[in-house]
């Protein structure tokens, strides 16, 4: 704020979108190299999700979803759930954004088990450095203390693990208090883009199995093609019992989320006294709806998917230059995620933004964890606009090494 608010600054203010480019209050156009905090899937202005939101409007934009339903939300939870084969995941709940779709998907865990004999299971199993978002119960499963404000006395009763390995050093109490277990699958986002080891995530859902314990994946920033495939858990073929979604859920236009989960987590609601109480002013938004059809409509008539192993190949073959210079400690790529680590510098020299403004003078916009510098386009970016990103961050590591 200190510096948001000094004499001379002057706020970045961004006036229009188109594909990968967005263009400031002077006329000047970056490429938007973190979608807009990990949202945008389809680049600015795409003319599909467009046409559908006006079209939307001119019937509804929102009504209330509290004992009333409507279409856009009724297919919408169709094509959701027919992502996965057989459909697993048969039951769709919506909310507004990432952290509320992970809250819901904790609040029906614990009254599930609750409501059915077991309020022993009331301890949610999370990871060191995950991040599962800001409100009150999605912070206190998070593992990044910045992120917490106040701690972490608050929230539900957490046990908190490095990795796979200390599962098995878990005590048999322990075990059994278990309500769930919370991950983002392949890598965490906000610790850096951390990656989880090959195999881990479908060993991890199998412990659970066995256990009966469920397993919650956080697919807020992996989901909708970010790793390679629909959804990261995929790569592993795993499904869990709950799916946390939102970001790119609408393609990055509309604030919206949904959790998906079984039949058998639907069935456990059914009945008096087993009512699930948590519902928002703009759940299910009917724009929200559209611009969530439209993206789904763009994945198929576009076919996204099958362009981004072209798109993967070539931002690793472009990576691959920028970890010979010497300031890079190390460069993590899943899918069109990737995350360049710059250092080793003092933490409170802020060199990861500093390298990162250095770069939005060479036009491309993204931020940093900490001195990870974040590098996710949107789905669409060209291999001549994923070279303009890689060579920009360059300029940016190489004038913030000379600084220092």
């Amino acid at each position: 704020m200190q510096a948001w608010c000094a004499d001379g600054h002057e706020p970045l203010m961004i006036t229009s979108g188109r594909g990968c480019e967005l263009t400031d209050q002077h006329g000047r156009t970056y490429l938007d190299g973190n979608s807009s905090i990990w949202t945008n899937i389809h680049g600015h202005g795409h003319p599909t999700l467009n046409a559908a939101i006006r079209a939307q409007l001119e019937k509804v934009a929102h009504t209330s979803f509290l004992g009333f339903t409507h279409e856009p939300a009724i297919r919408l939870a169709d094509e959701l759930t027919g992502l996965f084969p057989g459909r697993p995941l048969s039951r769709v709940f919506y909310s507004d954004d990432g952290s509320t779709a992970v809250e819901c998907a904790m609040r029906m865990t614990l009254q599930y088990w609750g409501q059915d004999g077991h309020p022993e299971r009331s301890t949610i199993l999370s990871f060191d450095r995950a991040y599962h978002g800001d409100t009150l119960g999605a912070a206190s499963v998070g593992g990044i203390p910045v992120f917490k404000g106040s701690g972490n006395d608050f929230g539900y009763k957490t046990l908190r693990v490095p990795d796979l390995e200390s599962l098995g050093r878990l005590t048999e109490q322990q075990v059994q208090s278990l309500a769930a277990v919370i991950i983002e699958p392949l890598v965490q986002g906000s610790a850096g883009m951390r990656l989880w080891p090959k195999g881990m995530l479908k060993e991890l859902a199998a412990w659970c199995r066995e256990r009966d314990i469920f397993l919650i994946l956080d697919e807020v920033m992996t989901g909708f093609g970010r790793t390679g495939t629909m959804f990261a858990c995929q790569q592993e073929e795993v499904v869990p019992d709950f799916l946390c979604l939102a970001k790119g859920l609408t393609g990055g236009y509309m604030p919206m989320a949904a959790t998906l989960t079984t039949e058998r987590v639907f069935e456990g609601f059914l009945g008096a006294g087993r009512t699930f109480y948590y519902g928002h002013s703009y759940t299910a938004s009917q724009l929200g709806c559209a611009a969530a059809l439209a993206s789904l409509q763009v994945f198929r008539e576009e076919q996204v998917l099958e362009q981004l192993p072209a798109k993967v190949a070539c931002l690793t073959e472009l990576l691959e230059d920028l970890r010979r210079l010497p300031r890079v400690m190390d460069v993590r790529q899943c899918g069109l995620v990737a995350g360049i680590e710059v250092g080793p510098w003092p933490a409170g020299e802020l060199r990861g933004a500093k390298a990162c403004l250095a770069a939005r003078k060479h036009g491309l916009l993204t931020r940093p964890v900490l001195d990870t510098l974040v590098l996710m386009p949107p789905l669409s970016v060209s291999l001549e606009e994923l070279a303009r990103m890689v060579a920009a961050l360059r300029h940016g590591i190489e004038e913030t090494s000379a600084q220092a």
